[in-house]
């Protein structure tokens, strides 16, 4: 599906992964008479998605002259696996180098400037991808990114032993209760209304 505006072109579609999974992908790029002068990468957080939830920084990046480009991790807004559940960190790391790469090595953007945008899971996936190929990226964007629980909120070792333990047995069994956070994290009322009714974000509550 392609959907332009007066300076702003944005196109989706699926792909399929190694593993067999149906991924979204999306991306926003200036108008066909203007080449970004660099191109910027998304990494979503956990429960989140690209489309609608990063629909307006995207618009302000390509206006600013860059090329933005998403997709929706394994089990999260239009991709295909079961809500939120990721069995391997390592393949969603994978699946967005595969796709990220892609677009690099296209001939059009051959010789332009890559930057990662990861936003907290999202940027534990930024730094990851970083680390696989330092010399690749040209510098990354990370907000609140998950790099480690913080000591203060880890649980003590005996809940984590047993966690671990339920976790090998049903791992998309939901025994944590998880607080509605929307609140916290948006400030705008208005986004706020729109994250609650958004059908691609994952609610735990």
């Amino acid at each position: 599906m392609d959907r332009q505006s007066e300076d702003v072109n944005y196109e989706e579609e699926f792909v399929v992964n190694p593993r067999g999974n149906k991924l979204f992908v999306c991306s926003w790029t200036p108008q066909q008479d203007r080449q970004p002068k660099a191109l910027i990468f998304i990494c979503h957080g956990i429960a989140a998605e690209c489309s609608i939830s990063m629909r307006d920084t995207a618009a302000r990046l390509v206006r600013a002259g860059y090329g933005v480009y998403g997709i929706d991790h394994e089990g999260h807004g239009r991709s295909s696996g079961s809500r939120c559940y990721v069995p391997n960190f390592g393949n969603i790391v994978a699946d967005c180098s595969s796709h990220f790469t892609s677009i690099c090595e296209k001939p059009q953007n051959r010789g332009k400037r890559r930057f990662l945008y990861g936003i907290s899971m999202g940027g534990s996936v930024a730094l990851l991808l970083h680390r696989k190929a330092p010399g690749y990226w040209d510098g990354a964007i990370l907000l609140a990114p998950m790099c480690k629980i913080s000591d203060d909120m880890r649980p003590h070792p005996i809940v984590v032993s047993a966690l671990t333990m339920v976790c090998a047995v049903a791992p998309s069994w939901k025994v944590i209760p998880t607080p509605d956070i929307i609140d916290k994290v948006c400030k705008d009322p208005e986004m706020r209304k729109e994250v609650k009714i958004q059908p691609y974000i994952y609610c735990f509550f």
